[in-house]
Order: structure tokens, then sequence, then C-alpha cells
């Protein structure tokens, strides 16, 4: 019993005590929080593909052409590259892409953006870009968006084919194409 009344009486005091009773201190909420979109064929199928991204926000500013240059690799979206898993065999453009973790950069342009599937994965920006790791590289038209998207977006559509990855930002949009096989 004395056991007891001991372990009851040391619980409470480690409750109540002032170091326990203070806020804890965590990191602020980065400023482009990571998100992730799934291709699925349907609400309860296997995955065919992932992508994890951070999400950066337009902030009042002009986003393609001045904050992400024209022309110039970018690592779409915000902190690490962005991260392409695929779990299914799929094919972009003439290449069939085998399941596997790969890295997502694109070139936007005014007119059409280019896509790129790169084998280098975990890796920060762009800065350490490497063309000899490319495993496709697809052009895609770079569309006017019916309504500004203040944060970067990315989902999954599913067509008949297979999923088309579309990404927005202020007042563009792409959509890349993947096709199952």
């Amino acid at each position: 019993m004395k056991t007891i009344l001991t372990s009851i009486v040391l619980t409470i005091a480690f409750i109540f005590s002032p170091e326990t009773t203070t806020a804890q201190s965590f990191p602020k909420m980065d400023a482009s929080p990571m998100d992730l979109v799934i291709a699925r064929a349907d609400r309860n199928a296997p995955p065919i593909a992932r992508v994890i991204y951070s999400r950066p926000s337009k902030k009042n500013r002009v986003v393609f052409g001045e904050l992400v240059p024209y022309g110039e690799v970018w690592r779409t979206g915000a902190n690490e590259a962005t991260e392409l898993t695929i779990y299914v065999p799929l094919k972009l453009g003439t290449t069939r892409l085998e399941p596997g973790n790969y890295t997502l950069y694109t070139i936007p342009g005014e007119k059409t953006w280019t896509v790129i599937i790169s084998s280098d994965t975990n890796v920060w920006g762009a800065y350490s870009y490497k063309k000899e790791k490319d495993v496709v590289r697809i052009t895609v038209p770079a569309k006017d968006a019916a309504a500004t998207t203040e944060s970067l977006s990315m989902v999954f559509r599913p067509d008949s084919t297979g999923p088309t990855l579309m990404i927005g930002w202020d007042n563009t949009y792409i959509e890349i194409p993947f096709k199952t096989l």
C-alpha cells in the first residue's frame, strides 16, 4: 500500500511540476508545407503512383517568369526536390517507367514546359540536378487556369489510359499524362 501511495504522490508531483506545465517548443509551421497526392484506379485499389512535394505560396508575387524563372530547371515545389514513386510500370511519352523512386523536375516556359523524370533521388532543390540522370523528358503545353491558385497544387486525375498528374500554381497549370501498361 505504501508503494502505491508513493507512486501516486510522485505522479501528481510530476504532472503539476513547473517543468511539465510550460508550453512545448515545437518549430513554427513550414512556410511551404509538405503534401502528397496518390493515384489509384479507384478508392480501394492499390496505389499506382505517388508524389510528395512542398507547397510554396504566391503571396502577391509574380510566380512564373520571376519567382520561378523561365527556361531553368525547377524542383517543382519548394525545399526538397519533388519525389515521384511509381508502384506499377507506367509509360510517359514513349518511355517505360519501372516501379521505383524518381525525382520530378520541370523547366517552365511561357507556352510549354519540359517535364523531367530523374533517377537521382533524395536531393534538395535543383542545385545538384544532373542531366545524365534523366530517365525521360517530355514537353507539355502550359495552360491558363480558370482561377488563380495561391499555393502550388498537384492532383492525379484518373483517365481511361492512366493517371494524369495536374500541377497548378498562380494562373498556370500543366498536365502530365502517364499511361498504365
